[in-house]
């Protein structure tokens, strides 16, 4: 939740917008912009979303990270409107509660005062509105994304933000899906104002930190391309696998290809499953090079794995995941829940 000061900071701006949400596509690695077709595509890619059929469909996530200190909580939602167009709703949140702000530790007669020691948040919330449509092209959809993006830090600072997403889905044949979306199209802006008593200031001074000033952090757009193949097998058995490159246009990163101005970074998931009841699934992303200490490099990789049981228009998704380290301490279990209504509630008759 690290925030710009001053100048633009257009690297690793709004990045818990890229935890991703889900167990069933953590589980894979994210790699699912081709092939998701559900109330998640909403934020996966919006296009996906003109696959909904039901009445509403519902999902919802919670997960902890790093041993709990960190919570993440997603709700969407997805609606037909008729007209091959379906509406959608996603709601994200990324914080770090109760979180001791010692700036008032010591009193006006130089004193150390316990009881001046209070907590705050520091939370990060998106708000995605979401419409999808499919076109007279036979299996091509596309969608977008309105996202209003709220950050604060207690009282100390706040930012308001608003960005677009697009995307587009075509679906070949019954093996074959291709997707692509466009994060963050016209770049997204977020709006940093800053609060700070008197006290805090003369803090910040004392302990050679920086008074941050107003500012504006740019988000630059991030373009991902996605392959899914899926093969039926034995019975009713099925074997999915798809790979997604992400092409993020803010400069040099340490992903696997690192160029200038783009740096593609790669993920793959593959799922076994029987019909929708059971599905494994695994997944490898996060590739990127490391420094040892003797000035070489190495490459590392992160795996994941997840689990989905689904009955009747109930789906149940566990993926064991992390937000981007390598280092299996840091690993979380993550769950996450999947509702469908098929049918509009039926109006009860008057007395």
């Amino acid at each position: 939740m690290a925030h710009a000061q001053g100048s633009l900071a257009p690297k690793y701006s709004n990045e818990f917008l890229n935890i991703g949400i889900g167990a069933q596509a953590l589980g894979l690695s994210n790699a699912v912009v081709a092939g998701v077709d559900d109330v998640t595509a909403g934020y996966w890619n919006p296009a996906g979303l003109a696959n909904t059929t039901n009445f509403l469909d519902i999902a919802a996530m919670h997960a902890e990270y790093f041993a709990g200190i960190s919570k993440f909580d997603y709700v969407g939602l997805a609606k037909p409107l008729g007209n091959g167009g379906v509406g959608g709703f996603s709601f994200i949140r990324f914080a770090v509660d109760d979180i001791p702000n010692t700036t008032q530790l010591i009193d006006a007669d130089g004193n150390i005062d316990y009881d001046r020691i209070t907590t705050f948040s520091a939370g990060d919330y998106a708000f995605l509105f979401s419409y999808a449509q499919k076109l007279g092209i036979e299996g091509l959809s596309v969608g977008g994304n309105f996202k209003i993006i709220y950050r604060h830090v207690g009282d100390l600072a706040k930012a308001y933000g608003f960005g677009i997403d697009a995307g587009a889905q075509y679906k070949l044949s019954d093996k074959w899906k291709f997707g692509l979306v466009i994060r963050d199209v016209t770049s997204t802006f977020n709006a940093w104002t800053y609060n700070l008593d008197s006290t805090t200031i003369e803090v910040f001074q004392a302990t050679g930190n920086d008074l941050p000033q107003n500012a504006l952090e740019l988000t630059l757009p991030k373009v991902i391309l996605g392959v899914q193949f899926k093969q039926p097998i034995k019975e009713k058995f099925y074997v999915a696998s798809e790979i997604n490159f992400d092409l993020n246009t803010d400069g040099r990163r340490n992903v696997l290809i690192r160029t200038s101005p783009v740096s593609i970074d790669p993920h793959l998931g593959i799922e076994f499953g029987y019909l929708k009841y059971v599905a494994v699934r695994m997944g490898v992303g996060n590739v990127q090079w490391i420094k040892n200490t003797d000035l070489t490099e190495s490459l590392s990789f992160q795996p994941n794995i997840g689990l989905g049981i689904g009955f009747k228009n109930v789906n149940i998704d566990y993926a064991f995941t992390d937000v981007g380290d390598a280092s299996i301490a840091l690993y979380s279990h993550v769950f996450s829940l999947k509702i469908g209504i098929k049918n509009a509630p039926q109006k009860m008759p008057n007395d």
